[in-house]
């Protein structure tokens, strides 16, 4: 499946507005939004923009949600998919459904700074759901799942080097974490509210639907 390489600051850009793709690198002015706020592909400062359509206003929400999940649209488009037929609100079914993505739980438990990270480390296989090795990063979590480090030597020496500096962030509600043994569990699945993102769904709904 493709993937996006390309710089991660150019994403942010074309959102207007930081992703924290990079995690705590994000913070301070050496984020590449701070140091030029104006979009890719814009000149310079003296060039006036045009009013945003109610398309593309559509298409920058899609895309804030998308990129900062780390897929590609294929991936993305089936996901949307499976909220509009799943029963419920279609917005809050897409957002629970990329919630409970294994790379973004690991993510969201503090054992990875970025998403992209997460997923490398689910990739490499030093993850067990259920003292099950999953390397898939799209395995969906669900309620009573126990996320662990893999316990090899080579999974508890990454665990260490990625501890001794890391950012702590506030967990969210569904999910517990013992730090020492370095261990989550879901408690519940995901609320629409429990997501960081600051996503307006109802425009990605009318994106798909138009």
């Amino acid at each position: 499946m493709g993937r996006y390489t390309g710089p991660s600051c150019r994403l942010c850009r074309q959102a207007g507005e930081k992703l924290f793709l990079k995690g705590s690198r994000c913070f301070g002015v050496k984020c590449a939004i701070e140091r030029r706020k104006r979009p890719p592909g814009v000149g310079d400062r003296g060039m006036r923009r045009r009013r945003p359509s109610d398309y593309s206003t559509r298409l920058t929400e899609k895309q804030k949600l998308r990129n900062s999940y780390g897929m590609m649209e294929k991936q993305f488009s089936s996901y949307f998919a499976k909220a509009r037929h799943n029963p419920g609100v279609t917005g809050q079914n897409l957002l629970q459904l990329l919630e409970r993505r294994l790379d973004n739980v690991v993510f969201r438990m503090n054992f990875a700074q970025s998403r992209k990270q997460a997923r490398q480390f689910v990739l490499h296989g030093h993850f067990t759901v259920n003292e099950r090795k999953v390397d898939i990063p799209s395995f969906s979590v669900r309620s009573g799942d126990v996320v662990q480090w893999k316990n090899t030597e080579s999974s508890g020496k990454v665990a260490e080097v990625f501890a001794s500096g890391q950012v702590q962030r506030p967990t969210p509600g569904w999910l517990s974490i013992d730090s020492d043994r370095r261990t989550g569990r879901v408690i519940s699945l995901p609320e629409p509210q429990d997501s960081e993102l600051q996503i307006d769904t109802r425009l990605i709904v009318e994106f798909y639907n138009s």
